[in-house]
C-alpha cells in the first residue's frame, strides 16, 4: 500500500466497509517468570469473567461525523463480546486460530506454534499463536482486523466466513495483538494491529477502534508507511503501547526478530476468568499442554474402569488441547506440524484405530440439479470394545472435525456400543462456530443413514466382541460354540483364549464405564450378572496391565537406546584415548632414543 493511498488508519471496523519448560518466556525485555500468574489469585471481578464481559454501562457518548462526510454504520464494542459468544467452547474458538494456519499451507506454512507467554506489565499469562505462512501486508491486515470479509473462496479452505479471527481471540482474551511481515513480490512490509476490548470499555467508546501501523523494510531499515497523516500513524502508536504488553516502539519492533521471511504472531492477553475467578485455560497441570477443567461425570465403576475411559481420545479431547489437536484434522500433514507448547501432535487418525472395520458408499441426494458425488464412511469397532463403550460418528468438513463422537442413537440402547464411524461430509455447511451443522434437509437425511448404517453393521457384527447376534445363522454357531465350550470344561470366571471373541458375555460398561448388564442383549451362557461383572473387570484389569507393560517396554527400549549410544560414546572417547596414549608413548620413545644417540 502506497503512502499515497488515503485511508482511515484507526477506524477500520465499520460494518460500512470491506474486510477480507515450566519457565515461560515474558513478552518484552523482562526476566523469565515462574508459571504462576497473578491473574489466578487477585482478578476477581465480573468484567474478566468471559460470560459477563458484556455487562458494562455505556454512556451516553456520541461521535460527531466531520462536516462534509456521510455517517457511517458504527459496530459498537459490545458486538465484538456478543460475536465471540458462538464460540461456547474454549477449544473451539482455537481451533479457528489453528484453521487460519493450516490455510497457510498453500502459502508454504510448515507449523503453526501454540503456546504461552507472560505480559510484563502485570505478569498475566498470554496465549501465543505463530506460522510462517504468506503474512498479511497492510490491506490484509486491515481486511483481517475488521468485521464479515473473507478472501477465501477456495473450495478446500476451512473458513470462509471472515469472521473467525474476532470471534476467536475476543472468546479466548479481552485482548489481542498481531505482528505480521509479508513480501508482495519485491516489497516487504511489517504490520502491527491492536485489537483491545479493554481500551474500547475503559473509554467508553461507541465505535470499534482499531489502531495499527506499518513499515517498509529495506535491507535491515524499516520506514513508517504513513496511511493519512504522521499525526494519525503517531496517535495510533501511542495507543498501541498504551494498551499492548509492549511499552516501547523497540520492544514492538523485536516481536518481528522469529518470525521468518513472511508469517503471522498473535499474542492474546488478559486472558478471560471462569466463574470461580481462576483462568478458563489451564497452563499448570501439563507443561506440554493446555488444559480445562476436567468436569466429565465418569459416573460409577472401579478405578480400572475408569482408567479405561480416562485413556481414550473421545475423553481426553475434552480437556486436552493437544488430544483435540490430535483429531482435529482428518488427512496427516505431510510437510505441516502443530507445536504445542514446544513439542509437535502427533496426529491420531481414528480410522486407522478401529477393529473389524468396513467401508460404506454414502450418496447423498443433493438435488435434481446437482452433480452426484459418493462419500466414503468407515465404521467398525473401537478397539478396547466391549470393555470400553465408547461410540459415535466423526463427522469432518473439508478436512476439519466439526462434530467429534456424535452419538446418533440413544444413549439407553445396547445396540451400537463400540461403533465408530468416520465421514468427511462436504456436502452440509458448518455452523459458524464449526462445532456443528446448520440444521438443513441434507442433514436431517445424513442423520438418519447414519443411524442406518450403525445398525447395519451391529446387526452383522456385535458377535465378534461377544454379543448375541439377532443373525439367526450365527446365533446357533454362538450356541454351539458355547456347548463346545462347556464340554471342554470351561467354568464360570476361567479366561477364555484370546484368539476369539467373548461369545455370550454382553458388553455391559456403559458410557462412563457405570457397572450393569444390558437388558436388549441376553446371555447365552447362563452366568450370574455377577459374575460376568467379575469376567468384565478381570478382562479391564488385563487390558490396563497389558497397556502398562507395553509403556514400560517402550520406555526400556528408549533407555537400551539411550545406553547404546553411551556406549558407543565411550568406546569412542576410549579409542580416542588410547590413540592418545599411544603416540604420547611414542614421541615419550623417539626423545628417548634422541637422547641415547648425544
Amino acid at each position: 500500500m502506497s503512502s499515497e493511498q488515503n485511508k482511515d488508519p484507526i477506524h477500520v471496523a465499520h460494518l460500512s466497509e470491506k474486510d477480507p519448560n515450566n519457565r515461560i518466556p515474558a513478552i518484552g525485555n523482562q526476566p523469565l517468570m515462574s508459571c504462576k500468574s497473578k491473574a489466578n489469585q487477585n482478578q476477581k471481578s465480573e468484567s474478566r469473567s468471559f460470560w459477563r464481559a458484556g455487562d458494562y454501562a455505556v454512556g451516553n457518548t456520541k461521535s460527531v461525523t466531520p462536516q462534509g462526510q456521510l455517517e457511517h454504520a458504527r459496530v459498537h464494542p459490545k458486538f465484538l463480546h456478543s460475536n465471540a459468544t458462538s464460540h461456547k467452547w474454549a477449544f473451539g474458538a482455537i481451533a479457528e486460530l489453528l484453521d487460519n494456519a493450516v490455510d497457510e499451507i498453500r502459502s508454504g506454512a510448515t507449523y503453526v506454534k501454540v503456546d504461552t507467554l507472560y505480559n510484563a506489565k502485570d505478569d498475566s499469562p498470554a496465549l501465543l499463536f505463530q506460522d510462517n505462512g504468506g503474512g498479511m501486508d497492510p490491506d490484509c491486515m486491515r481486511q483481517c482486523m475488521s468485521l464479515g470479509y473473507s478472501s477465501k473462496m477456495a473450495n478446500t479452505t476451512i473458513g470462509q466466513y471472515g469472521n473467525g479471527f474476532k470471534t476467536s481471540t475476543m472468546r479466548l482474551g479481552a485482548d489481542v495483538i498481531v505482528f505480521s511481515r509479508a513480501t508482495r513480490g519485491s516489497r516487504v512490509t511489517q504490520s502491527i494491529g491492536l485489537l483491545s476490548y479493554t481500551f474500547l470499555r475503559k473509554t467508553g467508546q461507541d465505535d470499534v477502534i482499531v489502531p495499527m501501523v506499518d513499515f517498509d523494510v529495506t535491507g535491515r531499515q524499516t520506514r513508517p508507511i504513513i496511511c493519512g497523516s504522521q499525526a494519525d500513524w503517531s496517535s495510533n502508536l501511542k495507543l498501541i503501547l498504551e494498551w499492548s504488553p509492549f511499552a516501547s516502539e523497540e520492544e514492538l519492533m523485536q516481536q518481528f526478530d522469529d518470525i521468518e521471511a513472511h508469517g503471522t504472531k498473535i499474542i492474546i492477553y488478559n486472558l478471560w476468568l471462569s466463574d470461580d475467578g481462576v483462568l478458563e485455560l489451564d497452563f499448570n497441570k501439563d507443561e506440554e499442554d493446555i488444559c480445562l477443567k476436567d468436569e466429565v461425570v465418569t459416573g460409577k465403576g472401579s478405578r480400572e474402569s475408569h482408567r479405561l475411559l480416562e485413556s481414550h481420545i473421545s475423553y481426553q479431547l475434552r480437556y486436552s488441547l493437544r488430544a483435540y489437536a490430535s483429531i482435529l484434522y482428518l488427512r496427516k500433514f505431510t510437510d505441516f506440524q502443530i507445536i504445542l507448547r514446544g513439542k509437535p501432535v502427533q496426529q491420531y487418525i481414528v480410522a486407522e484405530d478401529l477393529k473389524f472395520s468396513k467401508v460404506i458408499v454414502y450418496k447423498p441426494k443433493l438435488g435434481l440439479a446437482s452433480q452426484e458425488i459418493s462419500v466414503e464412511t468407515t465404521i467398525g469397532f473401537v478397539k478396547e470394545a466391549p470393555l470400553l463403550k465408547v461410540s459415535g460418528f466423526n463427522i469432518y468438513h473439508k478436512n476439519r472435525l466439526i462434530r467429534p463422537f456424535w452419538k446418533a442413537y440413544h444413549e439407553g440402547s445396547s445396540r451400537g456400543t463400540g461403533v465408530v464411524g468416520v465421514l468427511e461430509a462436504n456436502f452440509i455447511e458448518p455452523a459458524h462456530d464449526k462445532q456443528d451443522f446448520e440444521r438443513s434437509a441434507l442433514y436431517i437425511r445424513l442423520e438418519t443413514r447414519i443411524k442406518q448404517m450403525i445398525m447395519e453393521y451391529w446387526t452383522g457384527n456385535c458377535h465378534k466382541i461377544g454379543f448375541q447376534s439377532r443373525i439367526p445363522e450365527i446365533r446357533c454357531m454362538q450356541k454351539e460354540l458355547r456347548a463346545g465350550e462347556v464340554s471342554a470344561g470351561f467354568k464360570a470366571g476361567h479366561q477364555l483364549p484370546t484368539e476369539q471373541p467373548v461369545v455370550g458375555l454382553a458388553a455391559n460398561v456403559s458410557h462412563g464405564l457405570t457397572a450393569g448388564s444390558s437388558r436388549e442383549e441376553e446371555s447365552l451362557d447362563g452366568l450370574g450378572s455377577t459374575t460376568i461383572e467379575q469376567i468384565c473387570e478381570e478382562n479391564i484389569q488385563l487390558f490396563m496391565k497389558c497397556k502398562d507393560h507395553k509403556e514400560k517396554e517402550n520406555d526400556l527400549k528408549n533407555t537400551v537406546g539411550k545406553l547404546e549410544k553411551q556406549l558407543q560414546e565411550a568406546k569412542r572417547k576410549c579409542s580416542q584415548l588410547a590413540s592418545h596414549i599411544e603416540n604420547r608413548k611414542k614421541h615419550l620413545l623417539a626423545k628417548q632414543q634422541e637422547r641415547e644417540k648425544i
